[in-house]
């Protein structure tokens, strides 16, 4: 389990996501985003523009989820420092600003 990160290298938008099982995640994400089938419109937008050469994929962190309890709150406390750190929203990138 972990988070991941897509950076579009023409305008630096970023991505940031995670996902209970990321062994051949990129494989799954790029399938989707070339059938125009990826949940993030924006990011689905720019990939059909800019083709897959645009961006890059990389894991932000990883950890073994074998012993978690509770999976999605497991995801979700790694992956929001890493939405505060990065500001992936608006100009920055992707993902939208969650209503709390």
């Amino acid at each position: 389990m972990g988070v991941i990160q897509i950076t579009n290298k023409v305008n630096g938008k970023i991505y940031v996501d995670s996902y209970p099982n990321l062994k051949n995640k990129w494989v799954t994400i790029k399938g989707q985003l070339e059938m125009g089938r990826f949940a993030n419109s924006q990011l689905q937008k720019d990939w059909k523009e800019l083709g897959a050469e645009a961006f890059t994929y990389e894991e932000l962190e990883k950890k073994e989820a074998d012993e978690v309890i509770d999976m999605r709150w497991e995801l979700k406390q790694m992956e929001k420092p890493w939405l505060e750190k990065l500001q992936p929203y608006g100009d920055r990138g992707y993902n939208k600003l969650s209503r709390k």
